[in-house]
């Protein structure tokens, strides 16, 4: 089971989207004083907005053993990756350039300014997909979650994850001279 962490953000909620389900929306003020007090694991400003992820959700969830996805943009990842060395960092790039504009403006919630301001942020994403190592062209997305699960399949199959789950076994491997 994967878990989707939810981000704070000081942005206007979207129609339809809940607060507690989809972000947790908080004021400018809120956010920097949780900020400030070292409650984010990261944070960035994006698109005018900031973003964060609770460093007590994290820590409480990666406790119990659990998978977590975060949906952040390249500077949040490099900063969990920064405090997780381990963590497996995967880039989601639309088809083109053009598919990216044309889901925005399907969107319907985006003036033409602000896909503008989107389309130049993305860019400058694309520019950084080579530090992760692994990229899902969204092209089709029943594919794209597909690459995803067999992606995070795989990362639960490292050495040093196995050994965590059962560190008795991997203890009596190497020390059984037979």
């Amino acid at each position: 089971l994967v878990e989707l962490s939810i981000s704070c953000t000081t942005r206007e909620p979207r129609p339809g989207e809940q607060d507690g389900r989809d972000y947790w929306f908080i004021s400018s003020k809120e956010f920097e004083r949780r900020r400030e007090a070292g409650e984010f694991l990261e944070w960035a400003q994006v698109h005018g907005n900031l973003y964060g992820t609770s460093r007590e959700w994290i820590t409480t969830r990666n406790q119990a053993g659990r998978d977590i996805l975060l949906e952040i943009d390249c500077q949040g990842a490099a900063q969990v990756l920064a405090l997780f060395p381990d963590a497996v960092c995967v880039f989601i790039a639309p088809p083109s350039m053009d598919a990216l504009r044309e889901r925005l403006k399907a969107r319907g919630q985006d003036s033409d300014e602000v896909i503008e301001r989107r389309m130049e942020a993305a860019r400058g994403e694309l520019a950084q997909a080579h530090r992760c190592q692994y990229v899902i062209l969204n092209q089709d997305f029943a594919t794209a979650l597909q690459e995803l699960l067999c992606i995070v399949d795989g990362a639960r199959l490292r050495f040093d994850k196995q050994r965590a789950r059962d560190p008795e076994l991997f203890t009596r491997l190497f020390s059984d001279p037979g």
